[in-house]
């Protein structure tokens, strides 16, 4: 007896569609003394392909979605020609590898990993890119995630014959998470990347921890960037949140804005470097919660950076707390009582025990000045003749400068563990 058509129809669709489904994927295995590329052109789309431990002087180009992973660390060395490993495709990832010795020509941009336009989705974690030109270039693909990895450069070339650690350009949704950067050029170079995500990374002993231009809508948290000469740098940008890093013993800059707009920065560290905040032409900011201390200049502003949001920040022991470069005073603090920040050399006081200071503080009064020129005054700072000097200056205008000026200060500062960020200068 033959099965009704309608039965005949449903299991040929069934067979069709067993046949659309792709089949389970393959891991290849790859020893000492075999070819990496030839499992990689042998490999299927989803394949994954394992390389035991040892060493492999080869280049790799990876053109399909694959995995290549490392088993107890093998290390791949591109024989300082051209880049150690290119990949040209989506969705591939990288795990557990050395990476080194990429060539050394600028020119070329030569990686230990070249990320290519169109290779969207790429990952590449738990492995350790060294003695690379650039480590990672990483260009016009988007939601990449570079993950714990451990990257070092050309430690005995000069700063500027070296490439960066990882470097963005025009990419969307990049998230940057859990690295060590160090004796590169810069550890983290961003350029026209949005919707990206930097978070619990180590940049340090590089010109910069952080080049960062052109980008908007990202995310800086929980990173720690040090002994450079400059931390974290965020130019031409806007939209940002900058939130509980630490950067410390920088030889220039803890954290610059320049030309920064709509973008709140909070609970960040900034300890022992020449300038804590350096900020330049912004506007429509929040700056709140942080810890400035033991800088040489705890802020220095300049260029008509104004209609900024600056409360709560503890500014304590900076040799110079504001170098403030304006025409007119510019407001800090807020209009109500609570919204001041605290400076250690506020010399008021606060008769009704509310912890607000009853007179206003300004940075740059001309006792300010003179310290600042001549560091010795400082001995002087409580002799009759030094307070009837400040008073002086605060009642004829003629010997004013204009100033930073909080109306509410804090009398003591909302950070109780300051001190543990002293001395973390440059060495």
């Amino acid at each position: 007896m033959r099965p009704p058509p309608v039965l005949c129809r449903l299991a040929l669709t069934g067979l069709l569609l067993l046949g659309a489904l792709p089949a389970g994927a393959a891991t290849w295995r790859v020893a000492p003394g075999q070819g990496i590329q030839a499992a990689i052109e042998q490999a299927a789309p989803g394949d994954t392909i394992e390389i035991e431990r040892g060493f492999y002087d080869q280049n790799l180009r990876i053109e399909k979605p694959l995995t290549l992973r490392g088993l107890e660390r093998p290390t791949i060395s591109g024989g300082q020609r051209g880049d150690t490993i290119r990949v040209t495709s989506p969705d591939v990832v990288i795990e557990g590898l050395i990476v080194r010795d990429s060539g050394t020509s600028l020119l070329k941009q030569h990686a230990g990993i070249y990320i290519q336009p169109g290779a969207h989705r790429a990952i590449v974690r738990d492995s350790v890119l060294a003695y690379n030109l650039f480590g990672l270039w990483i260009e016009k693909a988007d939601d990449v995630r570079i993950e714990r990895n451990n990257i070092t450069g050309l430690r005995d070339f000069q700063s500027s014959q070296r490439g960066n650690g990882i470097q963005l350009y025009n990419t969307k949704g990049a998230r940057i998470i859990g690295n060590d950067v160090s004796f590169v050029r810069d550890a983290l170079y961003v350029d026209v990347t949005h919707h990206a995500e930097f978070r619990g990374n180590r940049l340090h002993h590089s010109r910069y921890g952080t080049h960062y231009m052109n980008s908007y809508h990202n995310l800086w948290e929980d990173n720690d960037s040090y002994y450079n000469r400059g931390g974290l740098a965020l130019m031409e940008v806007r939209d940002q949140v900058v939130r509980n890093n630490r950067t410390w013993g920088n030889s220039d800059h803890g954290i610059m804005l320049r030309t920064l707009q709509d973008s709140v920065i909070e609970n960040n560290i900034v300890a022992g470097n020449s300038r804590g905040f350096f900020i330049y032409d912004v506007e429509y900011a929040t700056l709140r919660g942080n810890l400035v201390v033991d800088n040489t200049v705890g802020v220095h502003l300049a260029a008509g950076s104004t209609r900024n949001q600056v409360t709560g920040n503890d500014f304590i022991a900076n040799r110079e707390q504001v170098r403030y470069v304006g025409s007119r005073d510019e407001p800090w603090g807020g209009k109500q009582a609570g919204q001041g920040n605290h400076w250690s050399n506020y010399q008021g006081w606060d008769r009704d025990g509310d912890g607000v200071g009853d007179v206003p503080y300004e940075a740059s009064d001309i006792v300010d000045r003179l310290q600042y020129r001549h560091p010795i005054v400082k001995l002087l700072l409580g002799s009759p003749a030094v307070q009837a000097l400040r008073w002086l200056g605060q009642q004829f205008p003629v010997l004013r400068v204009p100033s930073v000026v909080d109306a509410h200060p804090a009398m003591v500062p909302a950070n109780k563990n300051w001190s543990e960020w002293r001395d973390k200068h440059f060495r």
